[in-house]
């Protein structure tokens, strides 16, 4: 038997192996990785023409049946202690848009916090400065916003819950690990019922039922505890009662369903798939990171492709490789200057998404993060909010995105 200590020694020496600074000479240079990106552009409004999307079998198509790809990436902030997404203060909301727009990303991931919906402040002025019009307005009108200026350039947007108290997500605090946090009585500082919950989803999707752009929610973020994968079947049934009532709203929204174990699993939908009464609207999302590989002594940065593609068609891909239904992979991550087992888990996911053909969004689009205004190392954008990363991530991203227009159709798909 292998002691503790052992193991230890083990994951320390994967550790050393992995820390130094990986060789990324295998890439193009700046110039041609962006001149590659500029090819790919996305029609204005292109999108808007193609709604309402639905799913059929492992995809997600538009009204003529014709798939549609997620190419995502997560604007990040409203989630967060300052409760709105982030460089509003830099440039203006529009600016940010055209640069997601220009990048080829035809869809954002907009996470939010519930207690930026409960206590809804007033917005420090000087975190608009960039955007002047905005001065004196709470955080949902802010929200609202950026939202508009995401479709208004022709940018699906999905609105994501992402955690309960406004701060960095996610950690072991369970406070913030499920969509309700109540039965822990007075240790949690921002407490919710599931009703709660709902209720502040409803009160943020409301003001986009008529904008088609606004194309769904991601009901809740990384789920997560000591239960570990058992948390899926109660899950699955919150999971359920929010669709139903946010679809009482706009039938056409898609409901994204994270998997648990912080979105590492979906595999419980096997034994107990999500149900919805409009049955169309389904589709499953997971995370998959470095570190990544809960209940495993060897996270991915230390797996080879074997062991790694192993646990992403038990984790999830097999919904994909059965025609069960579309995965979205909703947050995946490198930072731009790459150890070694950075460069080697983003080369094995970057395979695999190639092989799978899942759709993703990639975190995240922030060059800062809100707290201390820390560097956010896995942002693709420049601490001006506009000039971008061409990096080995913006090179291997541009390879996963259709060969064509990132706004156009992609394939027609047919029933069977």
């Amino acid at each position: 038997m292998v002691s503790a200590a052992g193991i230890c020694f083990v994951c320390y020496m994967l550790l050393l192996q992995n820390k130094p600074p990986a060789n990324l000479d295998g890439y193009p240079s700046r110039d041609l990785i962006a001149s590659s990106i500029q090819k790919k552009k996305i029609r204005k409004d292109h999108l808007a023409k193609r709604t309402p999307f639905r799913t059929l079998g492992r995809h997600i198509v538009d009204k003529h049946g014709q798939r549609l790809k997620l190419v995502s990436v997560n604007w990040y902030g409203a989630s967060d202690e300052l409760m709105i997404p982030g460089g509003l203060d830099i440039q203006n909301r529009y600016s940010i848009a055209r640069s997601i727009h220009e990048l080829g990303f035809n869809s954002v991931r907009l996470p939010y916090a519930d207690e930026m919906v409960t206590r809804n402040p007033v917005i420090q002025a000087n975190q608009l400065v960039a955007n002047a019009d905005l001065i004196g307005l709470r955080a949902l009108d802010v929200f609202r916003a950026v939202v508009e200026s995401l479709t208004e350039t022709g940018i699906a947007v999905i609105i994501n819950n992402h955690i309960t108290q406004a701060r960095w997500c996610c950690d072991g605090n369970l406070c913030d690990a499920k969509w309700e946090n109540s039965y822990l009585g007075p240790f949690c500082r921002v407490s919710q019922t599931e009703a709660d919950w709902i209720r502040n989803l409803i009160t943020v999707m409301s003001p986009h039922i008529r904008d088609p752009l606004v194309v769904g929610v991601d009901l809740r973020n990384e789920i997560r505890g000591p239960s570990g994968k058992l948390l899926w079947d109660s899950w699955a049934a919150a999971a359920e009662k929010a669709a139903e009532q946010l679809h009482a709203l706009q039938p056409e929204w898609l409901m994204i369903v994270e998997g648990v174990s912080s979105a590492n699993h979906i595999s419980g939908a096997k034994s107990r798939p999500v149900i919805l009464s409009i049955p169309d609207k389904l589709v499953y999302s997971a995370h998959v990171y470095g570190w990544s590989g809960w209940g495993s002594l060897t996270p991915y940065w230390y797996r080879n492709y074997k062991s790694f593609a192993r646990d992403m068609h038990h984790n999830w891909a097999f919904l994909l490789d059965e025609d069960i239904a579309p995965v979205w992979i909703g947050e995946f991550g490198a930072p731009a200057e790459p150890n070694k087992g950075d460069l080697h888990y983003w080369k094995n996911l970057i395979r695999f998404l190639h092989k799978s053909d899942a759709d993703f969004g990639y975190w995240a689009l922030n060059p800062r993060k809100p707290k201390h205004n820390k560097v956010e190392s896995y942002g693709l954008l420049a601490d001006d909010w506009r000039t971008p990363m061409f990096d080995y991530r913006l090179h291997d991203l541009t390879n996963l995105t259709p060969i064509h227009s990132a706004g156009e159709a992609d394939s027609p798909v047919h029933p069977g």
